[in-house]
């Protein structure tokens, strides 16, 4: 694993992660957990990620696609947090996609995915300022 395949890693984790995740999984270091988020740094992030034929979009796409017929929730609901947050994804997208679980994977999975997202959609929405309204004369 070498510094540069790190170096890309961790600028697409950040891409699309956010800078906030990254710092905080850098702080949560130890040595029993440093070879594993470089493993995932070079291999996940770098090697998968970075690869040509499917955009960003895509991949987060197919992640929340995953990570919802997985039930593994927490990854689904950082990857809902990210997409939006970044603009990447935006709402009808990941509606769009629970749509299609719920033929795929089945309704319960849909149902669950759809309050998962609508509490990260209502969290992000709390931390965005209202746009400025212009001074009375």
């Amino acid at each position: 694993m070498g510094k540069d395949a790190y170096r890309r890693g961790e600028k697409t984790r950040r891409k699309v992660l956010g800078d906030a995740h990254v710092d905080a999984a850098e702080r949560s270091k130890t040595a029993f957990n440093a070879d594993f988020q470089r493993l995932i740094t070079v291999y996940a992030w770098d090697e998968i990620w970075n690869r040509p034929h499917f955009t960003h979009k895509t991949r987060r796409l197919l992640t929340l696609a995953m990570t919802a017929a997985l039930g593994r929730w927490e990854e689904f609901r950082l990857h809902v947090r990210a997409g939006l947050a970044s603009k990447d994804l935006v709402e009808d997208d990941i509606k769009e996609l629970l749509l299609q679980s719920a033929i795929y994977c089945g309704v319960p999975t849909a149902n669950h995915g759809i309050g998962e997202a609508r509490a990260e959609i209502e969290a992000l929405a709390k931390t965005r300022k209202p746009p400025r309204s212009k001074p009375s004369r």
